[in-house]
């Protein structure tokens, strides 16, 4: 096993895109894992007897709660110690309780099963952006995040379409003991193969120097920064949308469309993964190009996407034709992702070296409560509410609401933008 701390003058470009592919690959299987219930949830729904509600619970808050609270002690873990080998635990006990979730006999056992799914979760992000900041300098971090973001697209085009068809030809409990499984075994090549960078590697000296901080100083350094509130609200209303939305549109298409469960994973596989992929790059990338002119790029790129989503959303609910639906929802996938990358470099442009896996997991803990903790549970309860008037067709109309809070978002991250050149320029003369 390769120790923690290698000094800091061995990495290589080659070896550098390979730790990035190494995580790129965890993120894959973190979103396989986690998004796998979305196309199986009809089925479990099915054999379960489940409502909407339930299941907005169930891929929602419950698993948020647990994902996002236990952040923040593994991040400030993570902070302090070997990063590598908590993310190399981490996906290990997600993979196996993703497995044990397909022995679940009832509705309790399978929610508990998937707060382990939580729970083994909440050590993968935050240490893996703190690994991916320490070995790529500013100026390239947004597109090096941006390309470990892809993994969400990634995870959501493999877990739509083999769950789908793993599904349909053998069940819902095979396709998660599947899917499960191998990530066991990639959490032994991680460990084996990825060194732990020195912090602080690819910052200036000044930032490397910095000293290690309480949670409540991070917090309050954090909120002391406008930019980081408008971003992180901006970020989870945004997510409200994606997540309310996308964990209700394979029974939206089930039920609305009439289509079967291969059908949909192989549909939402190719349009909300190559379409995610290509706009989570284009993000980072455009984020990077255009920050070299006004650093008011990194969020504006969020701004601008947030603004043009609105007609190709209203398309996706409501035309009936389901070849112009499915072309719309592989671009609405792709407007949507670009503010990530973007919106994690700016975090950790913001924050020492020692203060990042910490900050990822307040914005991520912010993020998910209101995207994936709020979203699905809101869509799922008005979906519910509205099934007696609307019948098959409540999902269309409950997605509505998402107009609202993607207003706000757009406001937020155009008013974080507004503030992100001073609160930079503070930040580089506190951290001297």
């Amino acid at each position: 096993m390769i120790t923690q701390n290698e000094p800091t003058n061995t990495y290589s470009s080659s070896y550098k895109a390979y730790v990035l592919l190494i995580l790129t690959g965890v993120y894959t299987f973190n979103f396989i894992d986690r998004q796998i219930l979305v196309i199986l949830q009809e089925s479990i729904k099915a054999e379960l007897g489940l409502s909407d509600t339930q299941l907005g619970l169930m891929t929602g808050l419950t698993f948020a709660l647990f994902y996002v609270t236990l952040g923040i002690p593994i991040a400030r873990l993570a902070d302090r110690s070997n990063r590598r080998n908590i993310v190399a635990f981490s996906l290990a006990i997600w993979s196996a309780m993703t497995a044990l979730s397909g022995l679940a006999g009832n509705y309790i056992q399978l929610l508990l099963a998937r707060i382990g799914v939580g729970i083994g979760e909440a050590g993968g992000s935050p240490p893996s952006h703190s690994i991916i900041s320490d070995y790529f300098p500013p100026e390239r971090r947004a597109t090096a995040l941006s390309i470990y973001s892809v993994g969400i697209y990634i995870g959501i085009l493999v877990g739509y379409s083999l769950g789908g068809w793993l599904d349909q030809n053998y069940g819902w409990r095979i396709a998660l003991m599947a899917l499960g499984i191998p990530g066991i075994i990639y959490a032994l090549v991680l460990l084996f193969t990825v060194k732990e960078p020195q912090k602080g590697h690819s910052d200036p000296e000044h930032l490397k120097q910095a000293e290690d901080s309480s949670f409540g100083e991070v917090l309050s350094y954090l909120f002391s920064k406008k930019t980081f509130l408008f971003l992180a609200f901006g970020c989870g209303l945004h997510t409200f949308a994606n997540y309310g939305v996308g964990n209700f549109f394979a029974p939206f298409l089930a039920r609305v469309h009439g289509m079967e469960v291969a059908q949909i994973g192989t549909a939402l596989g190719l349009t909300s993964g190559i379409g995610g992929m290509i706009g989570t790059f284009g993000g980072g990338y455009l984020a990077d190009r255009l920050g070299k002119i006004d650093l008011r790029w990194y969020l504006w790129v969020a701004v601008v996407a947030e603004a043009i989503n609105f007609l190709p959303s209203y398309i996706i609910f409501f035309f009936d034709d389901t070849t112009t639906v499915l072309g719309f929802y592989f671009l609405t996938s792709l407007i949507s992702a670009i503010y990530l990358g973007p919106c994690i470099a700016v975090t950790h442009n913001l924050v020492s070296a020692k203060m990042r896996a910490l900050s990822s997991a307040i914005l991520f803990l912010i993020l998910n409560l209101i995207g994936l903790g709020l979203g699905p549970l809101a869509i799922g309860a008005i979906s519910d509410w509205l099934a007696p008037t609307y019948g098959v067709e409540s999902l269309r109309y409950a997605f509505t609401f998402t107009f609202f809070t993607g207003t706000i978002a757009l406001i937020l991250f155009w008013l974080a933008a507004k503030n992100y050149p001073k609160d930079l320029g503070r930040t580089t003369v506190s951290a001297q």
